[in-house]
């Protein structure tokens, strides 16, 4: 059906007062921002919708990094009949309606339709399973956009008829240049009125946006729309205006200066130094900086060995976890996965014992020792290793009892070496305990 006059008077008004983070969303594939890594030109993405060839797809990724935008820009481009539905507030019988119509448009016109659905993980499975028919069979090409892992939100079998695209959080240079953008455009944005934003309130709405594009933009209009002009007419946005705008005090920290590299010896320190609340205060400084969640968690793994060590082994264990769960999850949520593996291991008993000892034997290796493999430890699983004195002599351990039998492991130049001497802490005590009581069997067997 041909748009009216009126209808499309309204539109534009509609579109003139919008806020700014509606109207300065791009309208072309060059225009939009970010995700080059699918959507960068020669990207499958970008020559499916160049080509208007698109099959079923979900956009998978945080909020504010184009989901919905780029499903607006393949409606301007195709040729399909473009249906759009939110999955909080649309249901069965919605869906039902746009499958009766795309029907319609493919029996009667011979035209396909695309079916966009946003938050498509907050239908449920019957809602899901309504879809499926309609997308195995080609009736519609399925634009599902989702903030959550669509392995665990969406059917399988909807799931297998779908190519997932996974946005990335866009970048600080990419929200300042848009920003900036917003400033200067003429149509879109504040081009035509006398605007003027301080360099350190650009990195403050950056910073604190955590990648979402939007909040950043509706931050910086409520400034620019609320601020009153200086003596030479204009509005001029600094700091203390961006940290109001946007409810948050600016954080003294520079991800790639020595804030970045002193607060992060001072959260591992604290980790070390068995002092939780102030390991939990370093990463609330640099998660309220924008630090990257999977560096922290970098970080935590790291200290779960070189600093707890065997005296508490579930550390690694759940730092691990911690990690896994930030790729999995992201912010704001893994913020608290985060939090319970700081406490647990600045809370666990401290051990180097591992990291020294790999330490020592690395400088063995390097200085001291440059031994051959002893003959009974060597390879014997082939023809003719016995007549080369391979492995002869070599004792099971599993062959006697406590699965144990001493003999020399170490080069003949390094042999009754200590390289791990494990601590009286944690668990590691009995490591140690145990590691005596071989010694002493040893003597008696002799």
């Amino acid at each position: 059906m041909q748009a009216s006059f009126f209808d499309m008077n309204y539109e534009n008004q509609i579109e003139d007062n919008a806020p700014l983070s509606v109207r300065m969303r791009p309208t072309t594939l060059d225009e939009f921002v970010g995700q080059t890594h699918i959507i960068g030109k020669g990207k499958l993405l970008y020559r499916l919708i160049e080509a208007d060839k698109l099959s079923s797809v979900v956009f998978y990724g945080p909020p504010g990094t184009g989901k919905t935008t780029l499903a607006k820009i393949i409606a301007h481009r195709t040729q399909a009949a473009f249906y759009e539905l939110n999955a909080v507030t649309s249901g069965k019988k919605e869906i039902t309606e746009i499958l009766d119509k795309a029907k319609d448009n493919l029996g009667i016109y011979n035209r396909k339709s695309i079916l966009f659905i946003d938050e498509i993980h907050r239908f449920n499975k019957a809602q899901q399973d309504a879809l499926l028919p309609s997308v195995e069979g080609g009736l519609v090409i399925l634009i599902g956009a989702t903030t959550e892992n669509p392995y665990f939100e969406i059917n399988s079998p909807l799931l297998s008829r779908s190519t997932i695209f996974e946005f990335k959080t866009l970048t600080d240079d990419e929200i300042k240049g848009l920003l900036r953008r917003a400033v200067t455009d003429k149509k879109k944005g504040y081009g035509s009125m006398k605007v003027k934003v301080d360099e350190e309130a650009l990195d403050h709405l950056t910073a604190v946006s955590n990648g979402d594009v939007r909040r950043a933009l509706n931050a910086l209009e409520l400034g620019i729309l609320t601020k009153e002009k200086d003596d030479q007419g204009y509005i001029h946005i600094d700091l203390e205006t961006a940290q109001e705008c946007i409810q948050k005090k600016a954080v003294q920290y520079d991800k790639k200066g020595d804030n970045h590299y002193d607060t992060i010896s001072a959260f591992i320190k604290s980790i070390r130094g068995s002092d939780p609340d102030a390991a939990l205060y370093w990463l609330a400084k640099m998660l309220e900086a924008g630090e990257d969640p999977k560096f922290i968690a970098r970080r935590i793994v790291i200290s779960a060995s070189e600093d707890i060590g065997n005296a508490e082994p579930m550390a690694l264990v759940v730092a691990t976890a911690a990690a896994r769960a930030v790729e999995m999850i992201g912010l704001p949520e893994a913020r608290i996965n985060l939090a319970q593996a700081v406490t647990f291991l600045a809370s666990a008993p401290k051990s180097n014992a591992s990291y020294a000892g790999l330490d020592a034997a690395s400088s063995a290796v390097r200085y001291q020792s440059n031994s051959e493999v002893p003959g009974h430890l060597r390879d014997s699983h082939y023809p003719g290793s016995e007549k080369l004195g391979r492995g002869l002599n070599y004792v099971y351990p599993h062959s006697h009892p406590g699965n144990y039998y001493p003999q020399q492991y170490l080069p003949d130049d390094l042999a009754g070496t200590r390289f791990y001497e494990p601590t009286e802490n944690g668990y590691e005590r009995k490591i140690k305990d145990r590691l005596e009581h071989l010694k002493n069997w040893e003597v008696k067997t002799k």
